[in-house]
């Protein structure tokens, strides 16, 4: 189970979401890092932070989607916390983003 949790705060344009799971024994930090540089090697709009907890700012006016976690082994949990500029990422960025992969443009292009 996983527990996602946007949160509202008096911003301009920006979204932060903290997201709780609970890992399955055994699981360290050091795998968590591994899955999530995996997942998103190819990911050109995902920056990772790691356990350096990203901040709206760094993604304001961009189509970067920031991620960082932080693993609690003790408890067997990770607190993973993704931030991005919902004005930018939203639909509008999201539309150019798929025209440009559909179409065979460089994914980033109009948008980095």
């Amino acid at each position: 189970p996983v527990t996602f949790t946007p949160h509202l705060v008096p911003l301009d344009r920006g979204i932060l979401a903290t997201v709780y799971a609970r890992l399955a024994p055994g699981v360290t930090a050091a795998l968590v890092d591994d899955a999530l540089r995996s997942a998103y090697a190819q990911a050109f709009f995902v920056r990772l932070t790691g356990d350096r907890l990203p901040e709206i700012k760094h993604v304001v006016h961009t189509n970067f989607c920031d991620i960082g976690w932080k693993v609690d082994e003790a408890t067997g949990r990770v607190i993973l916390v993704a931030v991005l500029d919902n004005l930018l990422k939203g639909a509008a960025g999201q539309a150019v983003q798929q025209f440009n992969l559909m179409c065979g443009f460089p994914e980033q292009e109009g948008l980095a």
